[in-house]
C-alpha cells in the first residue's frame, strides 16, 4: 500500500471533510492559466517511487473538462505511473508511494479521508489489453462494476448496460450474443466492450493506457471514433506511444522525460510550434 504524505515524512492532516470527494468534479480547483478554464483533474507536485526508484518528479499539470488530454514520451518516461496515480492505482504496488496532490471533486483524492473505491468509481480506467472477464457474458462484463455496492435494479441495470454498448459503439454488432462470453469477442470489440464497461458506471474521467496498442488499423480507428464521440460527456486522458493518433485524437498534450514534465499545451502547438527543443526532436522522430 502506498503512503501518501509529506515530504518531511509527517503525516498529511488535509481532507475534505465528510469523507467523501465533493460532488463538483471541477469546483474548488483553481483556474488553469494555460487553458482559461477550470481543470477537471489537476496534478500538484506530485512525485512517485517504487522502493527506492523515484518514477515521478514534481509533476504539475491539468487536464481539461470534457476533452481529450494525451500524455507522450518514450518508454520509461513515467506516463503509464502517472495515470495510475490519477485514479490511486499507484498505491496497490507493493512499495509504492507517492507525495503531492492530485485534485479532483473539490480536494486532494489523496486526503486520508477519502475512499479510493469511489475515486476508482468516478474515475475510470481502460488498459492497454483488452480484460474482459472471461466467465462472464457480454452483458455481465458491461454491468460488471454496477454490481458493486449498487442496489440497482435488474431491468434498471440491463438499460445501463445496454446504453452504456451504445455508446461504446458495440451494440449492433453485439446485440444478439449478449449471452455469450465477452472473451469470444474480436479485439477490438473486447477492448470496446472494457470501455463500455468503464462507462456504464458513469463516470467523470475516463483514463485510457495506450488502449490501441494492441489493435488492428481497423479497430484502433473505431476506438479513436469512440473517443472522439465520448469526450462530449467526459474527460479523457490517454497514454499514447502513437504521435499521429495523438495529433487525432487529443486537444492537449503533455511531453513527458525521464519522469518530469517537458512541455504541455495544446497538441497544434507541441507538434507544430513547441517551445523545448527535446520536445520537437521527439515528436519529429529524433529519438524515443
Amino acid at each position: 500500500m502506498a503512503s501518501q504524505d509529506n515530504p518531511d515524512g509527517t503525516a498529511r492532516a488535509d481532507g475534505l471533510g465528510a469523507g467523501a470527494l465533493a460532488p463538483d468534479v471541477a469546483g474548488g480547483l483553481s483556474a488553469d492559466p494555460a487553458f482559461g478554464l477550470e481543470p477537471a483533474l489537476a496534478a500538484e507536485d506530485v512525485n512517485a517511487w517504487f522502493g527506492s526508484h523515484h518514477v515521478l518528479k514534481n509533476v504539475n499539470m491539468s487536464a481539461k473538462p470534457r476533452s481529450v488530454t494525451a500524455l507522450i514520451g518514450p518508454s520509461g518516461s513515467g506516463k503509464s505511473t502517472l495515470i495510475r496515480c490519477f485514479n490511486r492505482m499507484h498505491e496497490e504496488i507493493r512499495g509504492a508511494r507517492l507525495t503531492g496532490k492530485v485534485m479532483f471533486g473539490g480536494g486532494d483524492m489523496y486526503a486520508p479521508s477519502i475512499d479510493p473505491v469511489e475515486v476508482r468509481r468516478r474515475i475510470g480506467m481502460v488498459f492497454q489489453r483488452p480484460t474482459p472477464f472471461p466467465t462472464m457474458s457480454v452483458i455481465e462484463n458491461t454491468v460488471a462494476g454496477l454490481r458493486l455496492g449498487s442496489r440497482m435494479g435488474k431491468g434498471e441495470m440491463q438499460a445501463r448496460g445496454e446504453e452504456a454498448l451504445r455508446r461504446a459503439g458495440l451494440w449492433d454488432e453485439v446485440k444478439d450474443r449478449l449471452g455469450h462470453p465477452g472473451g469470444g469477442l474480436s479485439g477490438g470489440q473486447q477492448q470496446r466492450l472494457c470501455i463500455a464497461r468503464a462507462i456504464a458506471v458513469q463516470p467523470e474521467i475516463l483514463l485510457m493506457d495506450e488502449p490501441a496498442s494492441a489493435l488492428d488499423p481497423g479497430s484502433t480507428a473505431r476506438i479513436e471514433e469512440l473517443i472522439e464521440k465520448i469526450k462530449t460527456e467526459y474527460t479523457v486522458i490517454i497514454v499514447t506511444h502513437n504521435m499521429q493518433q495523438a495529433t487525432r485524437v487529443a486537444d492537449d498534450t503533455v511531453f513527458m522525460l525521464d519522469g518530469e514534465i517537458v512541455e504541455a499545451g495544446s497538441t497544434e502547438k507541441i507538434f507544430n510550434e513547441p517551445s523545448d527543443k527535446r520536445t520537437s526532436d521527439y515528436v519529429s522522430g529524433r529519438f524515443g
